[in-house]
């Protein structure tokens, strides 16, 4: 969407002055046959699972005229049991979608006359939402010696040395990227920093065996925050349930800035009775995974440069013109993402004939080979 003009009636409200000019957030919405541009898991729910989650919200609904347990005490502790860890109910905490809950954590820490940082190219929520409360955010730069888009200990650390941030937000698996973080740096920026450590693993189902978790760093350390998501692996988006796991104090801070009664009693109880399918909801992911590392092999196989993933989706590049190249997927009936990295592009891992048919549109979509150009330059510094 686009950036509000000076003569409709929103530029005649007395709009808060950083909000003016800015445009809102949203990835294209569009009516073709496969659609990859926004990380959802392209299987819908199992039947039983579907009739499970019905009848959950059925004997739910004979109540709505109360309110919901405001603590969602059982579904902390379903959650708690997910994750292991031997993490305790009052150790995790759950929202409409892991953005609400990253908002209540900018609500608690963040704010006006606070710093924010975080390395991009990353995750484009997390500054709208630290715009969104006040928060002063700074874009903090990827990169290490053989990767633009990997996080080396020594530029984590010079940057929160610089800006002494009071939220640092680290992500692993990184969206747009797909790259997983290692510990070491989620480590050292914990020692270094003085405010709240953020790590969002919102795709962390999908990681490569031996991927290490954030959440193994919890213990001791109560500035460390894990936030994850059912979006993804689950395949409920349209349920919106996040969550995450960090010290008891933190979710004490949280209650001071949640609207009361946050979570719907049909939220809680749609997600309780996932949780109990679990296994089922989650054998999708092998599936999900082997889609995604063949479309790492076709992309490399057509010249171009696959980020290795350890997510649901493939960033890649070495596109002459990736908004071309975009264009012409959408006219072959395909949306991907164009995530504004010169060069590149990112597509969803789906179902095998969705990703038959994104190959079959890309091979068609790109110049040939005597229009290739020679070099083919990556983003370094992207933004």
């Amino acid at each position: 969407m686009s950036a509000v003009k000076a003569g409709s009636t929103l530029a005649r409200l007395p709009l808060r002055e950083d909000l003016v000019g800015k445009t809102p957030y949203g990835a294209p919405q569009l009516d073709v046959p496969v659609r990859l541009n926004t990380n959802e898991n392209s299987y819908d729910v199992p039947p039983d699972v579907v009739e499970a989650v019905v009848d959950a919200v059925r004997q739910e609904a004979a109540h709505l005229n109360r309110y919901p347990d405001r603590e969602f005490t059982a579904l902390r502790e379903d959650l708690a049991s997910y994750l292991g860890h031997h993490l305790a109910a009052e150790q995790l905490w759950a929202g409409n979608g892991s953005n609400e809950v990253i908002l209540h954590l900018l609500q608690a820490f963040g704010g006006p006359g606070r710093i924010v940082l975080g390395f991009t190219p990353s995750y484009s929520m997390h500054p709208i939402i630290s715009m969104g409360t006040g928060s002063g955010w700074v874009d903090g730069l990827r990169g290490a010696e053989h990767d633009p888009f990997d996080l080396s200990v020594e530029r984590a650390l010079a940057q929160v040395e610089q800006h002494d941030p009071d939220v640092v937000f680290l992500c692993s698996p990184n969206n747009p990227t797909g790259t997983a973080l290692r510990l070491d740096v989620v480590e050292a920026v914990c020692a270094a920093a003085r405010g709240m450590v953020v790590v969002d693993q919102a795709y962390a189902e999908f990681a490569r065996p031996g991927t290490p978790s954030a959440l193994t760093l919890l213990p001791g350390r109560e500035r460390l925050v894990v936030t994850r998501t059912m979006s993804k692996a689950f395949a409920l988006a349209g349920a919106r349930l996040g969550y995450l796991a960090a010290d008891p104090a933190v979710c004490d801070a949280l209650r001071l800035v949640r609207l009361p009664y946050h979570l719907s009693s049909l939220t809680q109880a749609a997600a309780r009775a996932a949780l109990r399918h679990a296994e089922q909801l989650l054998s999708t992911v092998e599936a999900i995974k082997a889609q995604r590392d063949r479309i790492v092999a076709a992309v490399a196989a057509l010249g171009l440069n696959p980020v290795d993933s350890d997510a649901n989706f493939v960033l890649f590049g070495g596109l002459a013109d990736e908004k071309a190249t975009w264009q012409a997927l959408l006219e072959h009936g395909v949306l991907i993402r164009d995530v504004g990295i010169a060069h590149h592009l990112r597509v969803t891992a789906g179902t095998p004939q969705e990703t038959t048919a994104f190959l079959t549109a890309l091979a068609h979509s790109l110049p040939a080979p005597d229009q290739t150009p020679s070099t083919r330059q990556p983003s370094g510094e992207a933004r």
